[in-house]
């Protein structure tokens, strides 16, 4: 099973949070690309932009944060931060 918990905050606080189930038998990399688009079609979200900082920090921490830099259009919060949580 993989889960990734989304979270939109907004001056420190949570506005938004939601978690993504994946237990199809697809790579790594698939499973988080696809929780991300499921995260942007719920929150209504353009996608972000994977900047060298979201890559490293997910790399080692499992969890990155995207800011208005990552984002085409403006965005009514501080920043949007996944995080997985379990995986197989």
């Amino acid at each position: 099973m993989f889960r990734l918990w989304a979270r939109i905050f907004q001056d420190n606080h949570m506005l938004q949070d939601t978690v993504i189930c994946d237990e199809r038998n697809e790579t790594r990399t698939h499973k988080v690309f696809d929780a991300l688009e499921a995260v942007c079609y719920q929150f209504d979200l353009s996608k972000p932009i994977w900047l060298d900082a979201n890559i490293a920090d997910f790399k080692k921490h499992d969890k990155t944060r995207f800011t208005s830099d990552n984002f085409v259009e403006n965005i009514g919060f501080d920043y949007l931060e996944i995080h997985v949580i379990e995986e197989d």
